[in-house]
């Protein structure tokens, strides 16, 4: 879900904005509503709490959080004013940070949409557009007014663009920046674990680490992220869908059911290859002797989605390996009809299980491999989104 702070300065316009508001709410964001001292001479804030995602903000200093400015700044997807007078246009071009709005709009690094609004008089003053072409240079988008009716009976250029027309605007600017909000995303992460008895279990040394770095970058990117997973570990942010399982059955069986409404299926999980035929039912005991334990192969349902893949959707695997690294990935990427794989070799200290560092290789249906250098698994996450973005761009133009 995009997190969007709506601005709100002090013009008559600011009426709009509570359509603005509503509109992006029925979009599917996070509205936080952000108001100057002035506007609510305009508009209440009782409105905008009915309406946002969360209460009206209007104070730097009375908030729940220390810093309200950068808690608002780091979350948000965008930042837009609107309306955007030429007081608050002119405190944004020469850095001026002396409430609540415009604090936010320094301490963000997320896109900043502004939608000037005044009379024709003040919109033409050269000071104005200097400072509109200054926020322009900066990456700003601005999205000028239109010429209409204005306040005291006036008519011409200064008229805050229609609601419609502002959320149009924000959506386009969110889908550049998140070029996979729309899309599902599932993400497995962690080792299985088969068990023996009651207390002990057959498992890897999988931490789940790139796991959750995969889903954290692609839910960054506005992917709605489902994560199954076997690991206790701080769910990333913005992933709000997670599944918890413990054995290859359990995974298969929280997968197998969702798997042909997602676009991009990421199977980061180091899953069980073989499990315990038949395990106790309570603890077995020292004293019993060493317990015979028969294997059995578990069902690699990696297969039976590589099988049941549906068109446009995207599949990646991983291979884990100790030795012929590039072999063993590109065997597995052909029999079990994946778009990808990611392929590690575990023996090296830097790049195995439990680090915060990996390094890879990534192999393409065409057999083309990219090498990446050692990098935090995060990185390594987010050079991997890169190749399924520039895919699913692919498959839509030849879908459509």
């Amino acid at each position: 879900m995009p997190r969007v702070v709506l601005g709100v300065s002090a013009g008559v316009a600011a009426y709009k904005a509570v359509e603005v508001c509503r509109r992006l709410i029925d979009a599917g964001c996070f509205v936080s509503p952000v108001l100057t001292a002035d506007a609510t001479r305009f508009i209440g804030l009782a409105t905008f709490d009915a309406l946002g995602s969360e209460p009206s903000r209007i104070d730097l200093f009375d908030s729940p959080e220390p810093s309200p400015h950068t808690f608002l700044g780091q979350r948000a997807d965008l930042v837009v004013v609107a309306p955007a007078t030429a007081n608050v246009i002119a405190k944004l071009a020469h850095g001026v940070a002396d409430d609540l709005l415009t604090a936010t709009c320094l301490a963000t690094r997320a896109p900043l949409l502004v939608c000037p609004a005044m009379h024709t008089e003040m919109w033409e003053q050269q000071a104005v557009q200097a400072n509109l072409a200054a926020l322009r240079a900066r990456g700003v988008h601005v999205l000028d007014p239109e010429s209409g009716d204005l306040a005291s009976g006036d008519h011409g250029m200064g008229r805050l663009p229609e609601p419609q027309r502002i959320v149009k605007t924000v959506l386009s600017i969110l889908s550049e920046n998140r070029p996979l909000l729309g899309r599902r995303v599932l993400v497995t992460a962690g080792g299985t674990r088969e068990p023996i008895d009651s207390v002990r279990v057959i498992t890897n040394r999988s931490s789940g680490k790139q796991g959750y770095a995969i889903a954290q970058a692609a839910a960054a990117l506005g992917a709605a992220v489902t994560l199954v997973t076997t690991v206790d570990r701080a769910i990333p942010d913005g992933v709000a869908d997670v599944v918890r399982v413990e054995t290859a059955a359990q995974m298969q069986a929280a997968v197998m059911p969702i798997a042909a409404a997602q676009d991009v299926i990421v199977m980061a999980a180091a899953v069980a290859d073989f499990r315990p035929v038949d395990p106790l039912d309570r603890k077995s005991k020292k004293q019993e002797g060493p317990p015979e334990i028969v294997l059995e192969p578990t069902h690699d349902f990696l297969v039976d989605l590589g099988a049941l893949k549906p068109v446009g959707q995207i599949l990646i695997g991983f291979a884990a390996e100790t030795e012929a690294l590039h072999d063993n990935a590109l065997d597995k990427l052909r029999r079990k009809n994946l778009d990808f794989i990611v392929g590690n070799d575990v023996s090296q200290p830097d790049a195995g299980f439990e680090v915060d560092t990996n390094r890879v290789i990534i192999l393409d249906t065409a057999g083309v491999v990219h090498e990446l250098p050692l990098q935090t698994k995060l990185a390594v996450a987010r050079e991997l989104l890169v190749h399924i973005v520039t895919r699913l761009a692919s498959l839509d133009r030849q879908i459509t």
